[in-house]
This record gives structure tokens, sequence and C-alpha cells, in this order.
């Protein structure tokens, strides 16, 4: 952009936009070739471990990520779990500035001013996508067509958009358990009002803007349904990204993990400082439904 501040990234420049992109923007073969360069332990280099000092992490933490695999990948996710506001590619650079680790800027400062400016891009095409709303005290929800009449029960000319306590987020293998919490948290005593993607809202509507407008504004809860499969589903990949992306504050009160299943995979580090309702724990189930209701009753 003309007029637009500008420093370096090794032998790029770089613009004070791709600066605030967040961390999420970079692409695997970029955090690889980044975990090869501050995985190995050297006494001269600073590596992961300098890098988790610097972001503000304590003793037993960088412990922890000591005995992971790929302790910067784990480092990053974590980052961007804990401060996803703070997160950004800009503040990475500037530490590995700070750190002396030019090789590594020089090394993937291309590649990384390449995934910037696809995440630039694909948030200007978002933007120009997304309805237009009028000025107004009731503009909180959108007065286009596209989000006029999106689920079963709402007024066709978007005068009573239909609310929901919480936004269900779960993947297809997933929705016997999903049936079971329909019937307890809804046609028990709790009588909570559930959004349930396949059986809530109506066909014909592009689902990506479907669902940012039904975790944003006609949610005041996400229940994200935790297994194996989740892991491998882009959909709930989608809808826990987009949830953890609003206002830090309101994502702590807004995003409830529930493990519905034992799991082999890794329990998504994401997700991990946020407190788990565990359906498979044979122990406590008999307080699940009571914990996961009140949880989604609070304001």
């Amino acid at each position: 952009m003309a007029g637009e501040a500008t420093r370096c990234i090794g032998g790029e420049a770089e613009t004070s936009e791709s600066a605030s992109v967040p961390l999420v923007a970079l692409n695997y073969s970029v955090r690889r070739r980044l975990s090869l360069f501050l995985n190995p332990r050297a006494p001269v280099a600073a590596d992961w471990a300098t890098l988790a000092e610097e972001l503000g992490y304590e003793y037993l933490e960088i412990r922890h990520f000591e005995t992971q695999r790929d302790p910067t990948e784990h480092l990053l996710h974590d980052w961007q779990a804990r401060s996803p506001g703070g997160a950004t590619v800009g503040r990475l650079l500037d530490l590995l500035r700070l750190l002396g680790r030019q090789d590594i800027l020089t090394d993937l400062g291309p590649s990384i001013d390449e995934n910037c400016k696809r995440y630039l891009q694909k948030k200007q095409q978002e933007e120009s996508e997304r309805p237009v709303q009028v000025p107004a005290v009731d503009s909180s929800f959108p007065r286009t067509s596209e989000m006029q009449g999106i689920t079963t029960q709402d007024d066709p000319l978007g005068q009573s958009p239909e609310l929901f306590d919480a936004f269900i987020c779960y993947c297809q293998n997933d929705i016997p358990f999903v049936q079971e919490m329909i019937q307890e948290l809804e046609q028990a005593k709790h009588k909570l009002k559930l959004c349930v993607f396949d059986r809530d809202v109506l066909p014909g509507t592009c689902v990506w803007s479907i669902t940012s407008e039904l975790i944003e504004r006609r949610c005041r809860k996400m229940v994200v349904v935790i297994s194996d499969d989740y892991l491998d589903s882009e959909d709930c990949d989608f809808q826990t990204k987009f949830a953890l992306s609003l206002s830090p504050g309101a994502r702590l009160k807004r995003l409830i993990p529930v493990k519905c299943k034992t799991m082999k995979k890794d329990f998504p580090s994401i997700l991990r400082f946020i407190t788990v309702c565990d359906y498979t724990n044979s122990a406590t189930k008999k307080w699940f439904w009571t914990r996961l209701a009140r949880s989604l009753l609070l304001p």
C-alpha cells in the first residue's frame, strides 16, 4: 500500500499491515522449517526455550514443552491459544531479531511474507462478502437477505432472528452424542435452546457466513464436542478458531470443550487452557449434564 511503513524480513520488505497478521497465517511448511531451526538445543544460538522465556513462559511450562516431540510447534500453538490478539507474525519476527536469529529471517522471510499476503487477501475477500449492516441501534443483526431466514424458526423478514443458548460444534460421527445432549439439555429440566446445524439451519446459503453469524451474534455460548474425529474435521476447526478469534474476554466465557469419547490422539492444544467437561470419566459422569447446563446458563 502507498505510504505504508515498511521494515525488512531478512531481505524482504515487511509492511506494518503484515506485522499485525495473526500467527495462524503461517502454514505447515513454514512452521516445520521454524522447528528445524529452533528445536536443536545449542549453547550459542538462541533456541525455542529462549523464545519461550521472551514470551513470558515460566520454568515449569518450558520443562513441559521440553517433553514434546516438537517443542517449537507446541510453543506456537500454546502462544496462539493464550494470547490470540498478541500472537502475531510481527511479534514473532521482532523476537527472532532480538535473539539474533538472522539466519531464520533470511531463510524463511520470503515464505513468511507470502503467507501474510495470502492471509490478507483471504481476509479482504471475506470482508467484501460480509453483509453490510445498517448503522442503527438495532444493527447487531444483519439486514441483508442472506442472513434472513437461515434457521427453521427464523422470521423470514428478519425482524426477530432466532436466538440460542449455545452453538454445538461437532462432527458427523458424534451425532449420537449430540442427540443425547439434546435430550438432556433441551427436553429435560434445563430447557436450554441449542443450535444444532443439521437440525436447525436451512439449506441454500453459504455455510461459512451462516456459521459465523450464528456463533458471533445468535448464540451466547459454544459447546465444542471433542473426539478423534473432531481433529480431522475442517468445519470444526474453522468454527473453533472463529470462536477463539473473538475478543479474549468473550472467548473465555463463550467456549466450553466437551470430551465425548476416549481419545487416541492428543487433546487439541488450542483448547488446553479451558476447563473441559469430560463425559468419558465414569467417576464424575453423574454430574456431567448438570455441570454443562449450569455453564451454559451463566451470563
